[in-house]
C-alpha cells in the first residue's frame, strides 16, 4: 500500500473502516460474512483493514448483503462525526510554492474549507502571482505582509485579515525581513465577482 496515492490510500482506508463498522453492527463474525458473501475470510481481513481494493462486484457484493448504497459503503466515517480535531503533533507540514503549509483539518472530508497554517519565507523567491476557483480569507498571525491581488498591493499587520476573490491573481509577500505566519482559509466555491479563470488546482495545496 506505501506506493498508492495519499487520496487512494485513505479511500481504501475509509472504505475498511465502514465495513467493519457494518458487520459489528450486524454483530458477525468475519467467518459468517464470508459465508454470506462468498468471500474469502482472508480478502475480507484485508478489505477491512485497508490492505486490499474492492472489486466492483465485491462491493456490490457487500452493499446488497447490507442492504446499504454504494455511495454509502464508501462514504468516509470522518463524514459523520460533529467535529474533527487536529492536534499540534499530528499536524504534517508540506512545502510548496515556496511556502511551508499545514492543513488545519481533513482535506478528505465533505466540507468547503480548507484551513491552512501557512509561514511564507523572508526570502521567499520568484513573483508569480496564483489564481484558484473560490475565495480566500487570511489572517496574518506574526510578521509583516503585502497582499499583492490583481494589480493592487494591500499591507498586513499582525491581527488584521483579507478576505477576497481567488480567481483574480494573487501573491503573499513577506515584508521586513521575517518570516511571515498567516492562517489561510480557502473554499473552492462560493459568491465571486466574474473575475477571469484559470484551470484550478487541487484544493488543499496552498496557492497564495
Amino acid at each position: 500500500m506505501n506506493h498508492l496515492p495519499d487520496p487512494i490510500r485513505t479511500q481504501l482506508t475509509s472504505f475498511g473502516a465502514r465495513l467493519k463498522e457494518l458487520r459489528t453492527e450486524q454483530g458477525w463474525t468475519l467467518e459468517q460474512l464470508a459465508s454470506r458473501s462468498g468471500l474469502s475470510k482472508p480478502f475480507l481481513s484485508r478489505l477491512e483493514s485497508g490492505d486490499r481494493q474492492a472489486s466492483i462486484a465485491a462491493a456490490l457484493t457487500l452493499a446488497r448483503i447490507f442492504k446499504v448504497s454504494l455511495d454509502f459503503l464508501f462514504e468516509s466515517p470522518l463524514a459523520s462525526e460533529p467535529c474533527l480535531v487536529i492536534r499540534a503533533e499530528d499536524a504534517v507540514t508540506r512545502r510548496a510554492n515556496g511556502l511551508t503549509y499545514a492543513a488545519l483539518s481533513n482535506p478528505d472530508r465533505l466540507l468547503s474549507l480548507q484551513p491552512m497554517l501557512v509561514t511564507v519565507p523572508a526570502d521567499r523567491a520568484g513573483n508569480e502571482h496564483f489564481q484558484h476557483e473560490g475565495e480566500e480569507w487570511i489572517h496574518v498571525l506574526t510578521g509583516r505582509l503585502t497582499l499583492s491581488l490583481a494589480g493592487d498591493t494591500y499591507d498586513l499587520d499582525p491581527g488584521d485579515s483579507a478576505h477576497f476573490d481567488s480567481r483574480l491573481p494573487h501573491r503573499l509577500i513577506p515584508r521586513g525581513g521575517r518570516d511571515v505566519k498567516v492562517i489561510v482559509v480557502a473554499s473552492p466555491s462560493g459568491r465571486t465577482s466574474g473575475a477571469p479563470v484559470r484551470p484550478a488546482r487541487r484544493p488543499g495545496l496552498p496557492r497564495p
